[in-house]
């Protein structure tokens, strides 16, 4: 006899059941059998399962349930019924397609909202009916601002990837939504990790939660082949170029940890004959978007992303991911190898470590409570480089000075590039030459600093700020103009006279 659940077992609504069935799936994920009952029955929830486990569906199934089941006639442009909050751009639009997917059947309407595109067409998007908003906090705070979208009618509040949120420093824009929200609602916690800072936010959340752990903290995958080369870092390109021909990989998401060495990766395969193409926070939205389509369309076998992308790329049966270089967070190492070993599938995590990183290694064996193996590597012969190709490949651009302390980085919308002021050396004199701004691809070499969470007003007040603070030199240096260039050398010092 079969003890086996069902989706129909979990008393979803005959619409709902049909689009699943359209969308090939029968079985729940244990994460989705636990959590869709505690949801329809209305309660809070503090979910955490990894990731890769089916989550999304897990709340957006018993939502579309709810707010169907009670329709709201008459309602009022812009003002959502349920509100699901995600960290990343990528990872909101595929909680949105999720709703899509599975709400084709419901008279309900959706959208999602994400800062880096023109924000006209969400304009446009709120003057109508929608039931369910997905957004990232920085936009949406935006248009908090501009007074295009009502909060006060939201009656489901999910937090996806609230980690995530945390760990990109979105805790007080969440609060300012908060405070914005009718305290009557329902509350759902979903997170891939369940740290004691999640903690801390779900005592302040949620009341009387359910709670579902469908695998321990930070657990990765056992789907998931891990295994660990000790490369140089010098040859990690051309050892990453010989793997993927020599196992003919058609689809291979690569983590790096800046975006500077994605580009230079990028660059590498593409001159080694392997399509590939990299995202991260300077790329465009748009860029973005047309990449990975034609990484999961199977048309570029090559994916190189920093870890910005690590939590919103939802690929069937990847099969293989790669740590070019090991992250300094050991539970990002989780994030990453879990695009892999998804829904039932298995997969290969690969992992390229130079001396330099054992300390990286160590942290994340201590967080896995395993060892990872390693695997000898045959059949590569690192090429043989001239002094010249050697230096010429490990230059790096000069390093930008970093923000005082408890500033908030500068942005312009559309991308994650830092823009900040070259500081001056050696005296203020006329001979001294002004220095050349460093080339634009020179300027992406940072690590991964997510802004998206910056809202638009923020970001304009620092420019003002700025703009404000350039006026008042100005007009210091015209009250106080510079002594000629002859005063500054006296008789008396040695100098040149006059």
């Amino acid at each position: 006899m079969s003890t086996e659940i069902l989706f129909a077992d979990l008393g979803l609504a005959q619409p709902l059941l049909r689009a699943i069935t359209d969308a090939g799936y029968t079985t729940p994920t244990p994460i989705q059998a636990q959590a869709i009952p505690l949801v329809l029955a209305g309660g809070d929830l503090l979910a955490a399962a990894q990731t890769g486990t089916g989550k999304t569906a897990g709340f957006t199934l018993p939502i579309l349930h709810r707010l169907s089941e009670h329709p709201i006639e008459n309602m009022r442009p812009g003002r959502p019924r349920c509100l699901i909050l995600v960290p990343t751009r990528e990872l909101a639009a595929q909680v949105e397609a999720s709703v899509q997917t599975y709400g084709k059947h419901v008279q309900l309407t959706s959208m999602v909202m994400f800062g880096g595109v023109n924000i006209n067409p969400q304009h446009k998007a709120l003057r109508g009916r929608v039931d369910i908003l997905v957004a990232t906090p920085g936009r949406l705070l935006d248009h908090v601002g501009q007074k295009t979208v009502d909060l006060s009618g939201v009656e489901i509040l999910v937090l996806d990837e609230a980690d995530r949120m945390l760990d990109m420093g979105f805790i007080r824009d969440i609060r300012k939504i908060l405070a914005l929200l009718p305290k009557q609602r329902q509350n759902l916690l979903f997170s891939a990790t369940f740290t004691d800072e999640i903690k801390v936010l779900a005592d302040g959340l949620l009341h009387k939660p359910g709670f579902v752990e469908v695998a321990r903290r930070n657990a990765a995958s056992e789907l998931v082949e891990q295994s660990v080369y000790m490369v140089a870092q010098d040859h990690k390109r051309d050892f990453l170029s010989h793997l993927i021909k020599q196992g003919d990989w058609k689809q291979v998401l690569v983590f790096t940890r800046t975006k500077h060495g994605a580009n230079r990766l990028a660059e590498k395969l593409i001159k080694d004959g392997i399509s590939a193409a990299a995202i991260h926070g300077n790329k465009s939205q748009a860029a973005r978007t047309r990449a990975l389509a034609q990484f999961k369309d199977g048309v570029m076998p090559v994916l190189v992303a920093t870890d910005i992308a690590a939590r919103g790329l939802d690929i069937d049966q990847l099969p293989h991911v790669v740590n070019f270089e090991l992250p300094n967070v050991p539970e990002d190492y989780v994030h990453r190898i879990g695009r892999t070993g998804r829904a039932g599938s298995s997969g290969a995590a690969i992992s390229l470590v130079d001396k330099e990183e054992i300390k990286y290694l160590n942290a994340i064996e201590r967080l896995l409570k395993r060892e990872i193996p390693r695997v000898v590597i045959e059949g590569f012969v690192a090429p043989v480089r001239t002094k010249q190709e050697i230096e010429r490949e490990s230059e790096r651009p000069p390093r930008r000075p970093q923000a005082p302390r408890g500033a908030r980085p500068q942005a312009r919308q559309g991308g994650d590039r830092q823009r900040t002021d070259k500081p001056r050396t050696g005296p203020r004199t006329s001979a001294a030459k002004p220095q050349a701004a460093p080339p634009r691809h020179a300027r992406s070499h940072e690590p991964e600093i997510p802004t998206e969470g910056m809202s638009e007003a923020a970001r304009h007040q620092m420019m003002a700020d700025n703009q404000l603070r350039a006026n008042q030199k100005k007009a210091e240096l015209a009250r106080h103009p510079a002594r000629p260039q002859a005063a500054l050398f006296s008789p008396k010092s040695g100098g040149r006279g006059r």
